[in-house]
């Protein structure tokens, strides 16, 4: 999975992350409101892990504004040490999927979180990826091509699965930039880095290139030289 988690407590933020990491999943972290919302509204996650009580922003009021002003669906796990039934009912009629209180064991964290993942994934809809014999599997984040198994450091991982749904069309360089580091980009020499690490892991040992640049434009991932839609 790939998770956002939002909390402005620095050692619990640290050891969701380092777990998280440690089961193979992909992890961002925010540690004030606002930061986390603008995470939470330029970028794609499986789903978000919420404190309520948040420098900047609140965690109900961005829970309000992601779903009423946003329009983001991504599922939200509040976590917090608001432990009243009140609370609860406050969390989940702002638009959270699911409400865990503090402490929590980590483990359950991580099966709520799948199971709120499956709940919002639309019926029919399978969450791997395939172009070509590239196969991408968004929920173990395993990587295939050819059978063999393919590994990613986090942001060319990132560029992989976006260029992957978008496929057969192009990406352009700045919707590349704006899913990986929202407003803030780096120099473009530090893309074309990851772009080339992807490249390498994908296309270097194997005959057929499915990454193509589009000169000017961007880059698109397909099998063989389709034309442009």
């Amino acid at each position: 999975m790939r998770l956002l988690i939002i909390e402005d407590n620095q050692d619990l933020a640290i050891s969701l992350l380092e777990y998280f990491s440690e089961h193979d999943h992909v992890v961002d972290t925010a540690g004030d409101g606002l930061t986390g919302l603008h995470l939470a509204v330029v970028n794609d996650y499986d789903a978000i892990v919420l404190d309520l009580m948040l420098p900047g922003l609140d965690g109900l009021n961005l829970c309000r504004k992601l779903r009423e002003q946003a329009g983001k669906n991504t599922p939200i796990l509040i976590l917090t040490a608001r432990d009243t039934l009140d609370d609860k009912i406050i969390g989940l009629e702002a638009g959270a999927d699911d409400y865990m209180v503090k402490p929590f064991a980590l483990r359950e964290v991580e099966a709520r979180l799948r199971t709120i993942v499956r709940r919002a994934q639309p019926q029919g809809l399978s969450p791997v990826l395939t172009v070509g014999d590239l196969v991408f599997d968004t929920t173990t984040f395993l990587i295939t091509r050819a059978s063999h198994p393919i590994e990613l450091p986090p942001i060319p991982l990132k560029l992989l699965e976006l260029l992957m749904r978008r496929s057969p069309k192009v990406v352009t360089k700045n919707e590349m930039e704006a899913a990986v580091w929202g407003d803030d980009p780096p120099d473009s020499d530090v893309l074309k880095t990851h772009l080339h690490v992807l490249r390498n892991a994908i296309d270097k040992p194997f005959t057929q290139e499915l990454l193509h640049t589009v000169r000017g434009i961007g880059y698109r991932l397909v099998a063989g030289h389709a034309s442009l839609p």
